[in-house]
């Protein structure tokens, strides 16, 4: 295999047409020694990708090529790598391309909340001040370290949306003992949701999920759910006091919804932890909410490397297989994919496919 010394992809050109794609090409950062060159062969399209372009989560430098589920091939391996990788593997990047590896967060395995953190796309390299372009791309350029071997067992098109929505409802599922006698709420099932349900099964809890969109019902079922709550429904939350130890809210409109009435339905000292992350605040939220069950209420990003190998551990053993509905990436896909997230018209995550269709076999 070879490698360009430019890079190619499809960026959101504005905030204001952040549904328009144009082919571009770009330089990639510049090479250190601990680097890993890889071609993309798909990626999958969070709400992330959708919250920057649209301008939701604040102002971005644009254009702009997003995507951070990525699943290519190694084609590049600098000198000084530790890790083991060799050019032609299987790999996965996440949402985090490089970190200090010095503090001590990064020390303790909490990298993926070190201060000088680069995304994977529309973050400054500190090595030259390049802004960082993600996954819908031929290429991308990472360091080593957040740089994952993705197990035979897992089908590519199913692994890529594991590297950011996997891992961000996984690490907070674990970092809380969730297991056997857990009693579990996935509020929302979406693109995370569906994923929450997934590990909580495999991690051995009792799960319920909590929606509003009745007709998701035989889904959550289907994925494992034990049971399935309509939120929509008046007074649902009555017969649930107390019942849960952890609610992990995927959900992105949780300004819209009572909060005190999830709140009501966890244990004394149970918590609720957010990974859906709205545009806007919470809605007419009050700490007095928090009393009545002594509550913790709390939110994460993304997982460390030792959780990231784990949970695709998990998956390859477990057999585990999201849902998933691919489309080959293009000018037109692109902006389909990113159309359908922000609509909620996708069940329950898009993967970009066929790179080799779009970039050729760059080999």
């Amino acid at each position: 295999m070879g490698y360009p010394e430019t890079f190619e992809g499809f960026r959101s050109q504005s905030h204001k047409d952040w549904t328009t794609f144009k082919k571009e090409s770009w330089k990639p950062k510049q090479w250190e020694d601990r680097d890993v060159d890889v071609k993309i062969d798909a990626c999958g399209v969070c709400g992330s990708d959708v919250h920057t372009i649209d301008g939701g989560w604040g102002d971005a430098p644009m254009p702009l090529c997003v995507g951070h589920e990525i699943i290519g091939k190694v084609v590049k391996v600098g000198d000084k790598a530790t890790t083991g990788l060799k050019v032609g593997d299987r790999v996965g990047v996440g949402a985090q391309v490089w970190s200090c590896l010095e503090c001590v967060n990064c020390t303790h395995d909490n990298e993926n909340y070190c201060p000088k953190m680069v995304d994977t796309y529309g973050a400054p390299w500190p090595v030259d001040g390049s802004i960082s372009q993600g996954g819908y791309a031929s290429h991308i350029r990472i360091h080593e370290y957040f740089t994952f071997k993705i197990p035979d067992e897992i089908p590519t098109h199913e692994a890529a949306p594991m590297l950011c929505a996997g891992i961000t409802t996984y690490s907070p599922l674990v970092r809380a003992k969730v297991g056997k006698g857990s009693d579990v709420a996935v509020v929302g099932l979406g693109g995370l949701g569906h994923f929450g349900v997934l590990w909580a099964k495999a991690l051995g809890a009792k799960v319920t999920v909590l929606s509003h969109s009745p007709n998701k019902k035989d889904d959550a079922l289907k994925l494992g759910a034990d049971k399935v709550v309509i939120t929509g429904e008046k007074d649902w939350h009555k017969d649930l006091a107390f019942t849960f130890d952890f609610i992990l809210n995927t959900a992105d409109a949780t300004h819209h919804f009572d909060l005190a009435a999830y709140l009501s339905t966890l244990k004394v000292n149970g918590h609720f932890h957010n990974v859906g992350l709205p545009d806007e605040p919470l809605k007419d939220f009050k700490v007095q909410a928090l009393v009545p069950s002594g509550a913790n209420m709390g939110a994460s990003h993304l997982g460390s490397r030792p959780e990231m190998i784990a949970m695709l551990d998990l998956a390859a053993k477990n057999k585990i297989h999201p849902m998933i509905e691919t489309i080959p990436i293009s000018e037109e896909g692109c902006k389909k994919a990113v159309e359908g997230v922000k609509n909620n018209k996708v069940r329950y995550r898009f993967c970009l496919t066929d790179f080799d269709k779009s970039f050729g076999t760059r080999e």
